[in-house]
């Protein structure tokens, strides 16, 4: 028996709570962004920026963007990091550190997130872009010219850049979104590498992203996670885009944001990188993060999702061969999330129904956004309470992984 089982249930209790490590006090500040810049890949996958002149910029409106301190570990050393995801023997030191980062308690600071992540699928001249005004400086894009097909988002920073948001942009579908473009079967490719159970195999008449299928319901494990390790896959893209941005802004504290696809990739990011992230309606990430053998850091609960009840992309419910992802030749299966979640449950509380079209960052923007969640007069939230993901949450329940197959001896990859 240990020592500390004969000490008193109170006084266990007492103890604990002086020794356990305290969430950072909450202190909200504001920050002022403008966009810098575009970000991109090019068609032979180089990250590549372009900078937005102060003349395309349109008429001020004033925005509070809110901050909040929280706590993030990052990794002590990068190569340490990447060198555990081949060889996860190695351990990982981290470093635990208290920055600023974007209050998501906040409704008005998400709401200017998602006009941030919004403008990621426009160019500023687009009728639908969002100005920001002037609490946030111009951004840089990447990845707009005309050959360019994937990765794409802009790059927000405050005047005395010391703050500075990537945004990330999401899957282009007429069908999900709005809009397709030269970006559709990029986008495409990476969602049904990084969140269906076994390469987008839905069906028998489905064309599979990956030849790691055994039959029935098997899929070989080491054979997917090769898939995902081609430096044209947009968590590679993620990876090298980030060391661009800390190059230009070495002193910066970097958050990340994104919708859909997007939103996942910046949390992917912001696992790497120990940096904020949140993302819109994304996808759960949980699973990709585990075939991509990111190590996992004591914590993340800098990175936050956000979506609602009925939308069934983050739910995990746009499965099977007659859902409206698989029509679209999506296969959108996980349901996992890393991180913190703030869960609209419009289907109880507004009578929404499950549709694909409540996916979209403007039905974010004008209808779930618009207004405080709860009337704040009233003693209310103006956002949901952030919870965190159920522990028994588990992707993919009705396959079996393993080592079906020696990936080492058999030609493995993505499928033409």
């Amino acid at each position: 028996m240990r020592l500390f089982d004969l000490v008193p249930s109170a006084l266990k209790y007492t103890l604990l709570s002086l020794l356990w490590p305290k969430e950072p006090p909450v202190r909200t500040t504001s920050l002022n962004f403008e966009l810098r810049h575009e970000h991109g890949l090019s068609s032979s996958s180089r990250i590549v920026f372009a900078d937005v002149q102060p003349a395309s910029r349109f008429a001020p409106i004033d925005f509070t963007v809110g901050t909040r301190r929280l706590r993030t570990h990052r990794p002590a050393s990068q190569n340490d990091f990447f060198n555990a995801r081949t060889n996860p023997s190695l351990d990982v030191a981290w470093e635990e550190l208290e920055i600023d980062g974007p209050d998501t308690e906040d409704r008005e600071t998400l709401l200017t997130l998602a006009k941030m992540t919004s403008n990621a699928y426009q160019q500023p001249i687009d009728k639908e872009w969002y100005d920001l005004g002037t609490d946030w400086n111009n951004s840089y894009p990447f990845g707009w010219e005309p050959d360019e097909d994937g990765f794409r988002g802009h790059i927000y920073a405050t005047p005395d850049n010391s703050t500075v948001v990537i945004t990330v942009k999401g899957t282009s579908a007429g069908w999900m979104v709005g809009g397709g473009g030269p970006t559709t079967r990029k986008d495409k490719l990476n969602d049904n590498l990084l969140f269906s159970c076994c390469c987008a195999r839905v069906g028998p008449t489905w064309t599979p992203v990956c030849d790691c299928y055994e039959g029935g319901y098997k899929c070989d494990q080491g054979c997917l996670e090769k898939s995902l390790v081609e430096e044209s896959l947009f968590y590679s893209v993620g990876t090298n885009l980030y060391y661009n941005v800390t190059y230009m802004y070495p002193n910066s504290n970097i958050w990340l944001v994104g919708h859909s696809l997007g939103g996942s990739l910046a949390s992917l990011i912001a696992v790497t990188f120990g940096v904020p992230a949140v993302g819109i309606e994304a996808p759960g990430d949980r699973l990709p993060a585990q075939r991509l053998h990111l190590p996992s850091p004591p914590s993340t609960q800098h990175v936050t999702h956000v979506f609602h009840t009925g939308d069934p992309i983050p739910m995990g419910t746009c499965t099977g061969v007659s859902s409206s992802c698989a029509i679209g030749g999506f296969a959108l299966e996980s349901r996992c999330h890393l991180g913190k979640i703030i869960r609209y449950d419009t289907v109880s509380k507004l009578g929404w129904s499950a549709d694909i079209r409540g996916h979209g960052i403007k039905v974010i923007i004008d209808k779930l956004l618009s207004a405080d969640w709860e009337s704040t007069e009233e003693g209310g939230r103006g956002v949901p309470e952030p919870v965190y993901e159920d522990e028994d949450c588990v992707d993919c329940f009705n396959w079996e992984f393993g080592d079906f197959r020696n990936v080492s001896l058999t030609t493995c990859g993505m499928s033409n």
